[in-house]
């Protein structure tokens, strides 16, 4: 008979994380947070724009280009997925 059976080890469920519930689509509140705030901000990636806005990452970069378009920021590295933009200055000269 065994001693250890009585103490039968329970499994944990894992870690379980909320789903994060993002707008698919702007709203007026989200469009006029978008148009007013983001071009403020030092760095300008589509998951900032997730993180901080709600919105989905699809969303996010269409807003991206957008505010490129219109000068709001402007983009510093593309590289693959990862779109870093920063908020728009005056041209800076590039080093030689």
């Amino acid at each position: 008979v065994s001693a250890g059976s009585k103490n039968k080890k329970k499994w944990s469920k894992g870690k379980v994380q909320d789903k994060a519930n993002n707008a698919v689509y702007f709203n007026a509140e989200t469009l006029a947070k978008l148009e007013k705030e983001v071009p403020a901000y030092k760095l300008i990636t589509p998951s900032v724009l997730v993180d901080r806005l709600r919105i989905n990452g699809s969303l996010a970069r269409r807003a991206l280009r957008e505010l490129e378009t219109r000068g709001s920021i402007r983009l510093i590295s593309a590289h693959n997925s990862q779109l870093i933009y920063t908020r728009a200055t005056a041209p800076v000269a590039t080093e030689a």
